[in-house]
């Protein structure tokens, strides 16, 4: 499955064969405290640095209309972020999954990021474009 932005990564999603339920875990750049004089320096250019989650939710993706629209939503919540990482579940029997088994993968997820291990994720940048981040 290939797609290169946000809207092409919500067509794949509603194109499956069973029905999904998007994870998605909103992240944002802080500095460690520990950090020396060039993590700083490095993080002052908008490199380096860590992803924190700040905020989660799962949806349908026919509940999601956009990216623009995510992106409000998101905003009206008052937190900032930087990267939203997005993973989906896959439905049994043409159901989808719902809100509640949706729960502890969620908390799986946030995990993992704060671990750093986020390569199984897909990252979107505040603009909708997907990025890879290593």
């Amino acid at each position: 499955m290939s797609f290169h932005d946000f809207a092409g990564l919500l067509q794949a999603a509603r194109r499956q064969p069973e029905p999904q339920r998007l994870l998605l875990v909103f992240a944002a750049a802080e500095l460690p405290r520990d950090a020396n004089a060039a993590e700083r320096a490095a993080f002052a250019r908008g490199e380096g640095g860590a992803l924190a989650p700040v905020l989660c939710v799962d949806k349908l993706p026919e509940e999601v209309a956009s990216f623009a629209a995510l992106r409000e939503e998101s905003t009206r919540t008052g937190v900032g972020w930087d990267i939203l990482f997005v993973a989906a579940l896959s439905g049994h029997g043409g159901y989808a999954p719902g809100p509640d088994e949706a729960v502890q993968p969620l908390r799986m997820m946030v995990e993992a990021i704060k671990g750093g291990r986020i390569a199984q994720f897909v990252a979107v940048t505040r603009d909708g474009e997907l990025v890879q981040l290593r």
